[in-house]
């Protein structure tokens, strides 16, 4: 009996998945408040909840954290977890429990934003404007 269920739930979890959609939304072109660049984009994977950052500096933005940092890179990339809550996508907290920060994005809006939490008290300040936006139904 208990092998019978075991063998349903694992069927019907591989049909399910075997028909599940994933969605992505990629946002390109995107300006920074501070930051120039020649490529910065935002990947997000609804399906496997994770956001992906590919950007690379112009020169005089590259030169000036060169300065300060020498394992900055030109082009680069990172991966972070992400999550929906009430409409709003979010990175995972981080930092702190008492001070961390999260990217934030509202799905079909170009304005990307960063979300800063100091003892509880949040703060919302806009880091971004996307020129581009697409959407994309992937079907696995």
């Amino acid at each position: 009996m208990r092998e019978n269920k075991f063998l349903i739930f694992f069927l019907s979890f591989f049909f399910i998945s075997l028909n599940s959609q994933s969605e992505i939304i990629v946002l390109s072109k995107c300006d920074h408040k501070e930051d120039s660049f020649l490529k910065n984009e935002y990947i997000l994977n609804l399906n496997e909840l994770i956001m992906t950052r590919n950007y690379v500096y112009n020169e005089k933005t590259y030169q000036k954290y060169k300065i300060t940092d020498l394992s900055v890179k030109k082009k680069n990339s990172y991966v972070r977890n992400i999550y929906e809550e009430n409409g709003k996508i979010l990175t995972l907290k981080h930092g702190y429990p008492q001070f961390y920060t999260q990217i934030l994005f509202e799905k079909d809006k170009p304005d990307i934003y960063i979300k800063a939490v100091l003892n509880d008290v949040e703060s919302l300040s806009k880091m971004s404007t996307c020129k581009k936006i697409e959407k994309f139904d992937q079907e696995s």
